[in-house]
């Protein structure tokens, strides 16, 4: 319990994770108050929390305190997803501007019942996370057909692309190629498909009755949608079905966007659907729409370094360890440790590698089967990083939506329905 920690090390603690409770007060709860989250610019939550950080770093001149900041949001990780950005920007204003969604809608449309939609989308979200173990991969490839499939259904674009959201979870928690399930294997120490069949008992459950809720709200759709006209040159959707097939084949993400890229500008060419000039404003107009996006990802990730730097992430580590009694008692440790400091990193795979081997050391002392433990770990993660509006995830297919990233909360039935599942696989004891 926190009464084992010393008062002056436990005020440390709990002012060293202040900032995240300024972010939250200046974002989510101004936001709640004023009734519109378009009102307070996240960027600014994020510069003001990291200004309080940095004035709790005690001793330190200001110049080295920027440099432990600036070093959080220069790691190469973040660069990367930055890269990832500016590509995924770049292709889909072109793949819009070519006609290349509108056409891929308009096919899909023709041939799937407008009330499988929903459900179409999500199984496609969980087969292609699962087949290239990355969630961010299966939102660039997904979150612009949900966007345009949203405007032509009327479903509500915040529902739509949480459709693909909660499917892209699916893989990056269950993939044998995840990096979150060898993060988690290695740190506990058990085999993939060991911990895969453990971890399908969690999963499978909540996946399929979510599936059945967007089935019923499907439901409702027959009326809504005509079939496709036809109008569009069906040619056009090959930039989409050359992203989506290089990415279940493993290709790297980057490599899949200047693929689809590419591939839209000869098909554009082609076509004589828009002239090169024409096709390079599309492309800057989208990069340039992604520029609060990468900002956001800067600050946050500069920010949780901060945090990092103070002893924010020690401190949870030794409060929440210092409280385990019990073999649900260590399970539920296990979940709440991972899933806080996922909240303080804003990255599932680092939280698993941060409290891997404490969590292994806690699973073995009360009798949790490892698997078990792995299964949290990983579990437990990609659910927070699923439903933190500042996770890399989130910001991505809400910098493509055009979207707040709190617009999509209310819809992650996936994301909810695994955390319920989570906690009934706690308090129902069963080995492995």
């Amino acid at each position: 319990m926190l009464n084992h920690i010393r008062p002056v090390a436990a005020a440390r603690g709990l002012l060293a994770l202040s900032p995240i409770a300024v972010f939250l007060l200046l974002y989510v709860v101004v936001s709640v108050l004023i009734g519109d989250f378009y009102k307070m610019p996240m960027s600014i939550a994020f510069i003001v929390a990291s200004m309080w950080g940095m004035a709790l770093m005690r001793g330190m001149k200001l110049r080295e305190r920027i440099e432990v900041f600036s070093k959080g949001a220069a790691n190469s990780n973040i660069l990367y997803m930055i890269w990832i950005f500016i590509l995924a920007g770049a292709f889909s204003s072109l793949a819009k501007g070519i006609g290349s969604i509108d056409a891929t809608v308009e096919l899909t449309l023709s041939v799937l019942p407008a009330s499988m939609v929903m459900p179409g989308l999500f199984l496609t979200a969980c087969f292609i996370s699962m087949s290239i173990g990355t969630s961010v991969g299966t939102i660039v490839a997904l979150t612009p057909f949900a966007v345009e499939a949203a405007h032509v259904t009327g479903i509500d674009t915040a529902a739509m692309v949480a459709v693909v959201l909660g499917g892209s979870f699916f893989g990056d928690n269950l993939s044998f190629i995840s990096d979150t399930t060898i993060a988690a294997t290695r740190s506990v120490g058990v085999k993939m498909n060991d911990k895969f069949r453990t971890n399908l008992r969690i999963v499978l459950p909540a996946a399929l009755a979510v599936l059945v809720v967007y089935a019923v709200q499907g439901a409702n759709l027959h009326s809504v949608v005509m079939a496709g006209s036809g109008s569009h040159h069906w040619s056009l959707i090959l930039p989409y079905l050359i992203v989506i097939a290089t990415a279940v084949v493993g290709v790297n993400v980057l490599a899949v966007l200047s693929l689809g890229i590419a591939a839209a500008v000869l098909l554009g060419l082609w076509h004589q659907a828009e002239g090169l000039l024409t096709m390079c404003t599309l492309m800057g107009d989208g990069i340039a729409g992604m520029s609060d996006l990468i900002i956001v990802t800067l600050l946050a990730s500069g920010l949780l370094a901060v945090i990092k730097h103070n002893g924010g992430i020690d401190y949870l580590i030794k409060g929440l360890t210092r409280s385990v009694s019990g073999s649900r008692g260590a399970q539920a440790t296990v979940s709440a440790l991972v899933g806080l400091v996922n909240v303080c990193t804003a990255n599932n795979t680092i939280a698993i590698i941060t409290v891997g081997e404490m969590a292994r050391s806690i699973g073995s002392r009360f009798g949790v089967d490892p698997r078990k433990t792995a299964s949290l770990l990983d579990t437990s993660s990609c659910i927070v990083q699923c439903i933190i509006p500042y996770g890399a995830q989130t910001l991505l297919a809400a910098g493509l939506a055009q979207l707040a990233p709190v617009a999509f909360l209310g819809h992650l039935y996936y994301a909810w329905a695994l955390a319920a599942m989570v906690v009934i696989s706690i308090i129902v004891k069963r080995r492995g």
